[in-house]
């Protein structure tokens, strides 16, 4: 089991990293904003549109293969990325990355939260997924600039995948409790209504770090170099909140409600000063081991559970930023952050709700 622990860890490691490589040198593979944002983002809707049929494909055919092949489809569309540079290639291929990227991340979350000892388990996956991105963005930035080949990093990163992808060939998933075969859509709406308001708490929350990360570079007076460091800290803080708290066993649903109310602060702070990425950082790390948790009961279908609770993930990423952006363009900055804090705080009031319904159903 620590063999394929190592191995899911080193895949998630990969695929965050490539996914960030191509940050810090946009401008080398698309010309202009609206290039730029099209090729940020098709990575986003790749792994929005397949996070969900991830999850399915785990339950049915065994999350190792569906392991190897979105490491397959990483190293594929890793290495045409280091040999291309028009911006419709770029956009598909990033949109194929991000594919790659929603069927491993399902698959690897669906392995972690059925062991025992899954919340431990959940802090060490949660740490790579962070150290990933962070490394992806400081490395290929630096290795750019060190070397003048804009490229290098996602060379770099592709070759790391390759490692990954040979590993999961040779070390395989212990076999435990037999899969169910089928999957139909009453049972995925079933758990979508059964815990809508742990999803309504993932669109928030985590989209919470987005809203503040793509408001700040038009908010702040603050230089690219330092906006990069704010935002390397939000995932750092959000590494070593995820290894702490996975190692105390603290009330899963009180942790969201505690975390949602400390975030109306954090974004609040977030509009006065960049310290603002730390808390929420740490509080997003908090949040998503406690949301693991809470889904872990699901022990039979974590592939689908983890499926929709990536797609949750991935949807507040996409919405709540582009919400904001709005708020921001026609009321003002102020309102934005407003809004958002607003939105944190009916978090805290549904878990509180959910909270005191599985105390009333409760054995």
């Amino acid at each position: 089991m620590k063999a394929y622990l190592a191995v899911v860890c080193l895949g998630v490691f990969t695929v965050m990293a490539l996914s960030n490589a191509i940050v810090p040198v946009l401008p080398a593979f698309a010309t202009g904003p609206a290039w730029e944002g099209a090729v940020y983002a098709a990575y986003f809707l790749g792994a929005f549109l397949s996070t969900l049929p991830g999850g399915i494909l785990s339950d049915r055919y065994g999350r190792t293969l569906v392991i190897r092949i979105a490491l397959a489809l990483t190293v594929a569309s890793g290495a045409l990325l280091f040999c291309t540079t028009g911006p419709l290639t770029v956009i598909v291929l990033r949109l194929a990355e991000g594919i790659g990227a929603g069927l491993f991340i399902a698959a690897g979350m669906s392995y972690v939260n059925s062991q025992p000892d899954h919340t431990r388990m959940s802090g060490y996956y949660l740490a790579m997924l962070n150290v990933g991105l962070v490394v992806g963005l400081a490395a290929s930035g630096w290795l750019a600039v060190r070397f003048a080949q804009p490229a290098l990093g996602i060379g770099v990163f592709t070759a790391i995948s390759c490692a990954a992808l040979a590993a999961s060939l040779i070390f395989h998933e212990m076999p435990g409790p037999a899969l169910k075969t089928g999957t139909d859509l009453r049972e995925a709406a079933g758990l979508i209504v059964n815990h809508a308001r742990l999803w309504y708490s993932a669109i928030v929350l985590v989209g919470i770090t987005g809203v503040v990360s793509s408001l700040y570079p038009g908010f702040s007076d603050k230089p690219a170099d330092v906006l990069g460091f704010w935002i390397a800290a939000m995932s750092v803080t959000t590494i070593i909140a995820v290894l702490v708290f996975s190692r105390f066993p603290v009330p899963a649903l009180g942790a969201i409600r505690w975390s949602a109310i400390f975030m109306i602060g954090g974004v609040l702070l977030a509009y006065i000063s960049p310290f603002g990425f730390v808390v929420l950082g740490a509080l997003a790390g908090i949040v998503m081991v406690a949301q693991m948790e809470v889904l872990s009961g699901e022990r039979d279908r974590q592939g689908l559970v983890m499926g929709l609770f990536s797609t949750s993930s991935y949807l507040g990423m996409t919405i709540l930023p582009f919400v904001a952006g709005l708020i921001s363009a026609g009321a003002g900055y102020p309102e934005a952050f407003l809004v958002t804090a607003v939105l944190a705080g009916t978090v805290a009031l549904s878990i509180c709700g959910l909270h005191r319904h599985c105390l009333q159903h409760a054995p």
